[in-house]
């Protein structure tokens, strides 16, 4: 009997030794989620602040009521920084979804897809992030991009897109975006400003965003000079808007005029451009034509 008390005894103290480690633990891990609430709540300022600390259990002055009024004031005030954002950089995002794909150690992957707009141009773009922790700080690289657009009217654009997603360069892809559909909307307004000013002589076959022009003498029905009006992008993002002048002369009407050069007009117009601009050449043309 005496050694079977020893026994109980040895267990009782096994088992409040157990006891002790995980009271410990539990301080430890109570410690600890107090210090991550004390980490969100210094993070976070003004109302975003009071809203934490609402959530956290730990009720300020005005109760529920006035958590969600402060609520709904900072989510009106990231409303308005994202519409600033927008209007600065000219490119709105519709929808962005994350996904993780590797989550453990020193490294975090994450596949990312964007969809947005930006002026009349619609793309999608998708995209692996993987960052790699290094001592204190952390290197990021992207991988596996890949840009959707309709191709089929960014006939100059394709070979960007296509050295972009080459050489994962994501910056550049939005900064030339901005480039190149300001260039676009320049034109679509000059298009536009023209074909209201001078209605006789000036027709949009495409409309108004496409690459063409035309310009038709009211008394010389057949006879079109067409104004080609590209904007180009090299590979690596240079926009270049590219400005020439066709003409479309029936064949009849060129066997009365044998000694005169039909490049001439095309020719004439590209001195015009380096002295003038693109739209004061066209507007000098327009009224040649019109005469």
């Amino acid at each position: 009997m005496e050694e079977m008390s020893e026994e109980n005894i040895e267990e009782v103290r096994v088992l409040e030794a157990q006891i002790e480690r995980l009271q410990a633990e539990v301080s430890a891990l109570q410690c600890q989620q107090q210090e991550n609430h004390k980490d969100i709540t210094f993070n976070l300022r003004g109302q975003m602040q009071n809203a934490m600390s609402y959530v956290c259990g730990q009720r300020q002055g005005g109760g529920k009521e006035k958590v969600l009024s402060k609520l709904k004031e900072e989510v009106e005030e990231l409303e308005e920084d994202l519409k600033r954002q927008t209007q600065m950089n000219g490119i709105s995002l519709n929808s962005c979804t994350k996904k993780t794909l590797q989550s453990g150690g020193s490294k975090l992957v994450q596949k990312f897809l964007l969809s947005g707009h930006c002026s009349e141009l619609v793309f999608q773009v998708e995209f692996q992030l993987s960052e790699v922790k290094e001592g204190q700080g952390s290197e990021r690289t992207i991988s596996d991009l890949n840009v959707v657009m309709d191709a089929g009217d960014l006939q100059n654009f394709s070979g960007f897109l296509s050295g972009v997603e080459e050489n994962r360069d994501l910056l550049l892809f939005f900064r030339t975006l901005r480039t190149f559909t300001d260039r676009c909307d320049d034109r679509c307004r000059t298009y536009q400003h023209f074909q209201e000013k001078y209605p006789s002589v000036v027709s949009l076959p495409g409309g108004c965003r496409s690459e063409v022009m035309n310009l038709n003498h009211p008394e010389l029905p057949g006879c079109v000079l067409m104004v080609h009006w590209s904007v180009e992008v090299s590979r690596e993002g240079r926009v270049t808007p590219k400005v020439d002048l066709l003409t479309k002369i029936p064949e009849r009407a060129l066997q009365l005029f044998p000694s005169q050069p039909v490049g001439g007009a095309a020719e004439a117009f590209q001195s015009l451009l380096r002295i003038l601009g693109p739209e004061a050449a066209v507007e000098s043309i327009i009224r040649a034509v019109g005469l």
